[in-house]
């Protein structure tokens, strides 16, 4: 593997079938308003921009963890930046908040993703971004009983918030035909719910998704075995997030302990991160990054960069250093004997942390 003197342009990849073009690795922002100020999160803004990351991801609910004092701050910060550029420019993806979560300063904490409340939602966020529109509007996590942010069972049971799918498509049609939308996404789904929104946009002439944004890193593939054929067959792109695993892939958690970041800030939100094989995986790779003449994090955001079900990559910082070193692994191609090796350390640790 080689990483050259000059910084390559990430490429700009189509979306799904929606007419929207985003470069191959998006800034994320749900650090904005918690652990990054508004000038901070502008420098990291105006840092992305000028090196092409013109696709930005927020959501109602962030910054994260939510709170009442903050949500909402991260669309607010983009929407202060947002006002100095040319508003085609600029991707701005951002996202309903599901049932759930007991958030009642959000909407009174919704009980569904109804049409009602899909379009609270969307008014409250063109408010905050200052723009009379949404490139990517997407339901944040199923308005159903899945498996999410750790969890890796269904439980039918559980099954007592559910949205009909077909209301929340003709909702989020009808921002599209009203210029509010431009494409539609989903997050945090599943196969069957994925495949539920593209019949029915077929059946009934709606917008089809043009994107899924789920967790996708070296200790959770399982997007490989489940969804990645129904993406390809269907021309719906991915959006890969948590590339370095809550920042787990760095290594610095099992090589320092008492090492500070998001994971021991959050850990309500690490979850997933806490399972037996997770350290021992976390070791491995971070051993064959470094017989490759790699950092840990390098390793693991060129794997996800350049893997061939990935549309765009969501890639987070706290300082436009960090965003930096993370940018700059897009140049780092890996060789075929270290996928190999990705490969046979994958067989070992399958899937630590779905």
């Amino acid at each position: 593997m080689t990483t050259p003197a000059q910084t390559r342009p990430v490429d700009l990849r189509p979306l799904g079938t929606s007419p929207l073009r985003v470069p191959a690795i998006c800034l994320g922002t749900m650090t904005f308003g918690e652990q990054n100020s508004e000038p901070e999160a502008h420098a990291q803004l105006d840092y992305a921009f000028e090196r092409g990351l013109t696709f930005i991801d927020a959501a109602e609910m962030y910054p994260v963890p939510a709170r009442e004092e903050t949500t909402g701050r991260t669309e607010a910060y983009i929407g202060t930046w947002l006002k100095t550029k040319r508003r085609d420019q600029v991707t701005i993806a951002t996202k309903i908040a599901g049932p759930g979560r007991g958030w009642t300063w959000v909407r009174g904490g919704p009980k569904s993703v109804d049409a009602d409340n899909i379009r609270q939602a969307i008014e409250g966020s063109l408010r905050k971004l200052q723009t009379d529109y949404v490139d990517l509007y997407q339901i944040h996590w199923p308005a159903r009983s899945v498996p999410t942010f750790g969890g890796y069972q269904f439980t039918p049971a559980a099954d007592d918030q559910v949205t009909p799918i077909r209301e929340q498509l003709e909702t989020l049609g009808a921002l599209v035909r009203e210029g509010k939308v431009r494409a539609i996404g989903l997050s945090n789904e599943h196969p069957w719910g994925l495949m539920q929104f593209l019949r029915l946009a077929d059946e009934l002439g709606l917008p089809r998704v043009a994107s899924v944004q789920n967790a996708y890193n070296l200790l959770n593939r399982t997007l490989d075995f489940s969804m990645a054929e129904v993406l390809h067959r269907e021309g719906v792109g991915l959006l890969a997030y948590s590339p370095l695993a809550f920042g787990h892939l760095t290594a610095k958690y099992v090589e320092d302990p008492s090492a500070q970041g998001r994971a021991k800030l959050f850990a309500a939100f690490g979850q997933r991160y806490t399972k037996p094989n997770v350290e021992p995986a976390v070791k491995a790779y971070a051993a064959l990054a470094r017989e490759a003449g790699l950092t840990p994090a390098q390793l693991a955001l060129s794997w996800v960069f350049h893997r061939w079900s990935v549309t765009s990559t969501i890639v987070g910082a706290t300082s436009v250093d960090q965003l930096k070193t993370n940018l700059d692994a897009w140049d780092v191609r890996l060789s075929e004997d270290v996928l190999k090796q990705v490969e046979a350390i994958h067989l070992r640790y399958t899937n630590p942390a779905p």
